[in-house]
């Protein structure tokens, strides 16, 4: 629970960085367009994982949970970017 925890923060802190201002109305276009890349990256791996710890049991639980994970991350990033 900690480490989730710690992780949340970091990505957290990571994007309210990210949203700072730009100098040019280009660099702020490209960091938004980076910002819509990680949430939808992020967001697919959140959904696949829950998806994939839905099925199987005992270590094929983790696995499936973790190539849910890298599914949807992939198809996150896909559709958003």
């Amino acid at each position: 629970m900690k480490r989730f925890l710690t992780v949340i923060s970091l990505s957290g802190a990571g994007l309210l960085i990210a949203c700072g201002p730009a100098p040019t109305p280009q660099q702020q276009a490209a960091r938004q367009h980076e910002i819509a890349c990680l949430g939808g990256t992020l967001g697919g791996a959140l959904i696949g994982g829950a998806i994939g710890n839905q099925f199987g049991g005992g270590s094929g639980k983790d696995i499936l949970t973790a190539a849910g994970a890298v599914a949807g991350g992939y198809g996150g990033q896909r559709y958003s970017c």
